[in-house]
């Protein structure tokens, strides 16, 4: 390197350090930015209080807990065909279409009539959810009956807690009937190829409120 040379290499050399040093000042990431893509929506959704919650349908079982108030507690209280339900005190109360959080606070606010500064906990034993959210399965299913919609449910999923078809069931002629507005729409879906030979592509997403409907064989 000559004598003409060294003042740039020296500015490079300087400019380079202090590149490193204003990169090192960043301001530091945070937790959910460093997780994958789908964790990180997750986690923001989260945050915002967009999470899903559960709500409470006529056939439900609640369990009903009052702080420090044994005789006031019900473990074990399903909710009637007309969404209500009874208790010490709250002869009737609307359950149906709230969230547990919900029927709690507005059962704490009927007690503060009674108990000083009530604090009532809400327990959901055995799901069934209201109606719109169920997804029922009718004909040759082992056990038709109707499920409590989770997210992203699938045909599969369907058929694992209706323990699957008859031996008389015409898997393949199986339909969704969907509840689109005003309109009903009707989804072929061929049971037989998911269920025996693993036809993935049959192995339809359920919305809440749709009906399978699975026929049995002419013969």
């Amino acid at each position: 390197m000559n004598s003409a040379t060294k003042p740039f290499w020296r500015c490079a050399v300087f400019l380079g350090v202090a590149v490193t040093g204003a990169c090192a000042e960043t301001r530091p990431v945070s937790d959910a930015a460093l997780l994958p893509t789908s964790a990180a929506a997750k986690a923001h959704a989260i945050d915002a209080g967009t999470s899903a919650q559960y709500v409470i349908g006529a056939g439900d079982q609640l369990g009903i807990s009052v702080y420090r108030a044994a005789e006031l507690s019900v473990p074990s209280l399903p909710v009637r065909p007309d969404g209500r339900i009874s208790m010490p005190l709250i002869p009737d109360i609307v359950a149906a279409g709230k969230t547990p959080t919900q029927l709690g606070k507005e059962i704490e606010s009927r007690l503060k009539e009674y108990v000083k500064d009530p604090i009532v906990t809400v327990m959901v034993s055995n799901f069934i959810g209201p109606f719109s959210r169920q997804v029922r399965v009718i004909g040759a299913a082992t056990e038709p009956m109707a499920i409590p919609y989770r997210d992203h449910m699938t045909v599969l999923d369907v058929m694992i807690v209706t323990k699957g078809l008859t031996k008389f069931a015409s898997g393949n002629r199986a339909i969704i009937v969907r509840l689109n507005g005003d309109r009903r729409d009707t989804i072929k879906v061929r049971l037989g190829d998911l269920l025996k030979d693993g036809d993935i592509e049959q192995n339809v997403e359920m919305l809440p409120g749709d009906t399978l409907i699975i026929p049995e064989t002419w013969f």
